[in-house]
């Protein structure tokens, strides 16, 4: 989804201010076109007269949907919400694609983390990025009604809070998320028709491979993945893990724990735990490095196999954000290698969203997408985390939401 902040200079807001910054060329800072007596200046006005006949259409058909009178129902009869007109949201949702490139753009460049001390003439950015001035100024000026950037005037550029996401200087950074999105999941979801059809994920069907098989064939992308993990997690860091300390237990293990930040945040504050954190070698190299920035390589040792075969022993597994990338009868064989190796009295927490029933707005409904586009994997509701603990010989004891869209989801062993 496209979040679209603030106002517009008409104060539209969402999708009305989409279609202000894409179809009125004739505000203050659109292009303009050139002076009278230029060799191309007749076929640009005869092109901005059409445009703005255009215009005078759609306006005039906005005015109609918007003067309409009745309030919006829906089929049980309840009021539906003031909204923009749904073609207008459409275009909005349609339009994702190009914000999306844009945005990897800024973030391959690292544009962001260049206006952090404040705002520079476009030229200048785009010598800093190793960029073309007038393509960096054109994406610029296409991101900044989004509000992902200010321009005072058009030769220059500052940075917004939004923005800054994706600036390596800070530490809820989201750059690392967006390389890795638009470098691995983006041309895999040009085939997820393919997927509706057939029931191969698109990734496979790309790569002509299962995606994190075709993920651990290249040490860069194996490193990008550890990164854009550790972004996601830590965006939400602090609100997600605030308030919550595992179950009993000297040990706990993280399974599938990629370079450590989890398994290194849930330990930071109990001293007297161990920790194991086990996954691919292919992906470990990067995890010693993180263990020891986080001054946990005294606690934390570091076991490399296949969660498929077996795992180490513990008193307490994590899993975070891993069973959700595999069906059903994959994640069973997953939890019955920890049900061959946990000590008595092992405890189980899988750190997934839950799917919440109807329609109300939750991360795991489009995250749910990428499983159905790159994985064999689902986002689970309640009943489903029931089930598939019970169908592997666990007992689900609770879920603790907490202040993101993940949740501790605690189990322990039925035997």
């Amino acid at each position: 989804m496209i979040s679209v902040l603030g106002r517009g200079a008409s104060g539209e807001t969402g999708p009305a201010r989409i279609y202000s910054a894409i179809f009125r060329p004739d505000e203050p800072g659109a292009h303009t076109c050139p002076p009278v007596g230029s060799p191309i200046q007749d076929s640009c006005g005869a092109r901005r007269q059409l445009a703005r006949h255009r215009l005078a259409v759609l306006d005039r058909s906005m005015e109609k949907i918007t003067m309409q009178k009745t309030q919006p129902q829906y089929t049980d009869g309840t009021e539906a919400p003031h909204e923009p007109p749904p073609s207008l949201q459409m275009l909005q949702l349609l339009a994702g694609f190009q914000i999306s490139q844009a945005l990897y753009v800024i973030a391959k460049l690292d544009v962001a983390s260049q206006l952090e001390d404040g705002p520079i003439a476009v030229a200048e950015l785009a010598a800093r990025c190793g960029a073309r001035p007038e393509m960096l100024r054109r994406i610029v000026r296409s991101l900044a009604p989004l509000g992902i950037f200010h321009q005072p005037n058009e030769d220059m550029v500052e940075l917004t809070p939004l923005g800054a996401t994706l600036s390596t200087r800070r530490p809820d950074s989201l750059r690392d998320v967006a390389l890795y999105w638009m470098e691995t999941h983006y041309l895999p979801f040009s085939e997820i028709l393919h997927t509706v059809h057939t029931g191969e994920p698109a990734a496979q069907h790309y790569f002509g491979k299962p995606f994190f098989d075709w993920i651990v064939a290249d040490p860069r992308m194996a490193e990008l993945q550890n990164r854009g993990m550790a972004g996601l997690v830590g965006g939400m860091r602090d609100r997600m893990f605030h308030g919550y300390r595992l179950p009993a237990g000297d040990v706990v293990a993280d399974i599938g724990g990629a370079d450590g930040t989890i398994l290194s945040r849930l330990l930071a504050s109990e001293p007297a735990r161990r920790g194991i954190l086990f996954d691919l070698p292919e992906i470990l190299p990067g995890a010693r490095k993180k263990i020891e920035e986080c001054g946990m390589a005294e606690r934390i040792d570091v076991v490399a196999g296949d969660f498929f075969v077996s795992v180490p022993s513990a008193d307490v597994y994590v899993m975070a954000a891993i069973l959700h990338d595999w069906d059903d009868a994959s994640c069973v064989r997953i939890l019955e290698s920890v049900k061959e190796s946990a000590a008595p009295g092992a405890r189980l927490v899988v750190i997934e969203g839950v799917v919440p029933p109807g329609d109300e707005p939750h991360a795991t409904k489009l995250i749910d997408l990428t499983m159905l586009a790159l994985t064999t994997g689902k986002e689970r509701d309640a009943a489903e985390w029931q089930e598939l603990f019970s169908s592997a010989g666990f007992i689900l004891d609770r879920i603790v939401p907490t202040a993101d869209d993940y949740s501790f989801i605690e189990a322990h062993l039925g035997r």
